[in-house]
């Protein structure tokens, strides 16, 4: 794809859309297209889905893959990052136990800025990075009223074992939930430059915002439904269906379209097949838990409602999207509360976005930075006629 397969005259008729469409700017992280869905840096998410959350973000923030010998110094560059500033439980113990995840998850990581910033992109971003893991922990922890006994954190140890074992849920395999979480992460680390999430971050930071202030917005802008809450729908509607009797999932399925509601799970902006993200998760739900109710229920719904929605010639892409699977591998893996899929999904995109904030302020036009984001807007044909 070139440029100039993407580029377009701005008209009338793009205004009040969203920019969905308007070429802005370039991304070196990852770029989406219809038949393979995400590349990272150029490889198809197909081909990362085995490699380490390490070794992604090694690849996001250095465009291209480590060998073994940079694996092991970047772990070790994260690990030495990766100690909490003090006061952060604090703050944490602080906040109302019914505010949404996500709202935590935004105070948390201005938190940790207001405790530290080197007000150095790369720096600041990388810091943040180490740190997620353990206040991904902690924060599910103090919301539930678990902060007696917390595990010290071994800073040694993996991003995802370092959550897990913060975690500390009891009657839950741990191995398993590593497995599950990391893949989830991979997935999940960045999506192109212009979904709302990463575009506001870039935006803060244009403003010379701190990596801290840009992340917090951006993950309230991921909070929303239409963007990064609809994986905790997709948990909640699979949880709604209840069966997978085949007959019974189409009735729910066309049920559901006949109410107006959404069949959550399903068609993507850009796709054009199934989410190479999505088929990833059902075939590690093959290998870890192919009798679990809910996986059952997904594969389900994954072979009737493309079938249904398909008959609405309108709906360009009836196959199932990454949102499908994700919520019922978590759920199978002891993270059986769907309010918190959503910072699990911010965690991730933290280092795409972090990725994407280093290159804008830090490599872009030969060093100088992506100047401040200022988009035109037009008074309106009545606001016209006052000043003529």
């Amino acid at each position: 794809m070139t440029k100039e397969d993407v580029l377009c005259e701005v008209t009338e008729n793009h205004l009040n859309t969203g920019l969905r469409g308007i070429p802005v700017g370039t991304c070196r992280t990852s770029f989406v297209t219809p038949d393979e869905g995400v590349h990272y840096c150029g490889y198809p998410i197909k081909e990362l889905v085995d490699f380490s959350p390490e070794d992604i973000i090694y690849l996001l923030f250095n465009k291209e893959l480590p060998t073994a010998e940079q694996s092991a110094e970047f772990r070790a560059n994260l690990s030495a990052r990766a100690t909490m500033p003090e006061g952060v439980e604090t703050v944490l113990a602080s906040l109302p136990k019914q505010g949404h995840p996500m709202d935590w998850l935004s105070v948390g990581i201005h938190t940790l800025g207001m405790y530290e910033t080197t007000e150095n992109w790369l720096d600041d971003a990388l810091n943040l990075v180490a740190r997620m893991p353990r206040l991904m922990g902690l924060m599910f922890r103090y919301r539930e009223g678990r902060t007696e006994n917390i595990p010290v954190d071994d800073v040694s140890k993996s991003l995802v074992d370092r959550f897990v074992e913060t975690l500390d849920l009891s009657d839950v395999d741990q191995q398993k939930m590593a497995r599950v979480v990391s893949t989830y992460l991979v997935l999940h680390m960045d999506h192109g430059g212009g979904n709302l999430s990463t575009f506001t971050g870039k935006s803060i930071a244009s403003g010379k915002a701190t990596v801290y202030s840009a992340i917090a917005g951006a993950m309230n802008a991921l909070s929303g439904p239409l963007h990064g809450r609809a994986n905790q729908s997709c948990l909640e509607f699979v949880l709604k269906v209840g069966t997978d009797d085949e007959s019974e999932v189409e009735e729910f399925v066309r049920n559901e379209l006949t109410q107006g509601r959404p069949v959550y799970g399903f068609g993507h902006a850009v796709l054009s097949v199934e989410d190479p993200r999505a088929s990833a998760q059902f075939e590690l739900g093959e290998q870890i838990c192919p009798d679990d109710e809910n996986f059952k229920i997904i594969k389900m719904l994954r072979k009737v409602a493309p079938r249904v929605l398909a008959e609405n010639k309108k709906i360009r892409n009836p196959n199932a999207n990454v949102d499908i699977a994700s919520g019922a591998l978590l759920h199978h893996v002891g993270l059986e509360d769907p309010t918190y899929y959503t910072t699990l999904f911010g965690w991730a995109r933290v280092a795409g976005i972090g990725a994407q904030i280093v290159d804008e302020r830090v490599n872009m036009r030969n060093g100088r930075g992506v100047p401040i984001y200022r988009p035109k807007y037009f008074p309106e044909a009545q606001e016209l006629r006052h000043v003529e």
